[in-house]
């Protein structure tokens, strides 16, 4: 589908949006999101002029892998933390069938940044950096919190069904990298027994947030790896060396300490969760970035997908090895 198209389906929409006469302005794509078109526009109505965001399912994308929820049911995620009080987008509409837009939802726009290497480095989020780790904690701690009964089906994935799942991706391309044969060996070692499974968000992280530079953490961004599972993945996640975009002290995000994101998440009624396991899945998470990594290397040499990014992060492989053999050593 096209700008015209979109533009189209959307006016067709807007009355029904607005609850009364309304027009479609400013229609424009945004950049980001690998597998989720993201457009911007303006719903203007004799009493109202309001910035919407459409976050849309490609026409002919590949079949969904399973582990990625519907866009119908990440509105239903979104929904279901915020009445937790998790900062998110405000959805507005889940698209219909006959609508004309396909598989899409309408959210609210959220103010911010969420260009990670913008928010750890430029001097306008100086001031909020401080806090951040800790709010990071203390949302983390409300998603987790969520009532699960109230969610739709979603998968459940523990320590060992992710190193089964990411070793069989790693061996399916035969390669053979010394240090990701070791960590795959540590970390089953070491895998933590199974937890109650919580509500997770699957891919919180820096560059997944929206940050303002006065108000701080605005919105959660792209749910469409949420799943349950233990706790301390999402933690873990947070902390991979690759999300932090160059500011290597900062262990959160490029942004904050260990202690600060335990506190945030122990204070808002969180689950206890000691360093040790939080470590174990920053390890297991540069493991599984280091596999993709490899992966869409794997692509664009083979021709299957010949953009130069494939190849810029595939060299990014080496980076997760370096991080690796860090954690390894006791180094965050």
């Amino acid at each position: 589908m096209d700008q015209a198209q979109l533009s189209e389906a959307l006016t067709r929409l807007a009355p029904l949006l607005a609850e009364g006469p309304a027009t479609v302005e400013d229609v424009r794509r945004l950049s980001g999101g690998a597998s989720q078109e993201t457009w911007a526009f303006r719903l203007v109505s004799h009493d109202e002029d309001r910035s919407l965001i459409l976050r849309r399912r490609p026409d002919g994308l590949a079949e969904r892998d399973e582990r990625t929820v519907s866009l119908a049911t990440e509105a239903l995620l979104i929904q279901a933390v915020a009445a937790r009080g998790a900062p998110t987008p405000p959805i507005v509409h889940v698209c219909r069938a006959q609508e004309g837009l396909g598989e899409a939802y309408i959210m609210g726009r959220v103010d911010g940044e969420a260009l990670g290497r913008r928010i750890v480095r430029d001097e306008a989020f100086a001031a909020v950096r401080p806090g951040l780790a800790r709010r990071c904690g203390e949302v983390l701690a409300l998603i987790h919190g969520t009532w699960l009964n109230d969610l739709p089906p979603l998968n459940t994935s523990f320590a060992l069904d992710e190193l089964e799942r990411y070793e069989a991706i790693y061996r399916s391309v035969g390669a053979v990298r010394p240090v990701f044969e070791l960590a795959f060996r540590k970390l089953r070692v070491g895998a933590p027994a199974t937890t109650a499974s919580v509500l997770l968000h699957g891919d919180f992280r820096n560059g997944n947030l929206m940050i303002h530079p006065e108000a701080g953490l605005g919105a959660v961004l792209d749910w469409e790896l949420a799943h349950l599972g233990d706790a301390a993945s999402d933690l873990g996640w947070l902390c991979v060396n690759s999300w932090r975009f160059g500011v290597y002290d900062q262990p959160v995000g490029g942004f904050g300490s260990y202690d600060d994101l335990l506190a945030g998440y122990h204070a808002a009624g969180g689950r206890r969760i000691d360093l040790d396991a939080v470590k174990y899945w920053q390890m297991l998470g540069s493991l599984k970035w280091g596999v993709m990594c490899m992966i869409m290397y794997s692509t664009f040499a083979s021709g299957a997908d010949p953009t130069v990014e494939r190849a810029m992060i595939g060299r990014r492989v080496s980076e997760t090895e370096i991080d690796l053999l860090n954690l390894m050593e006791g180094r965050s």
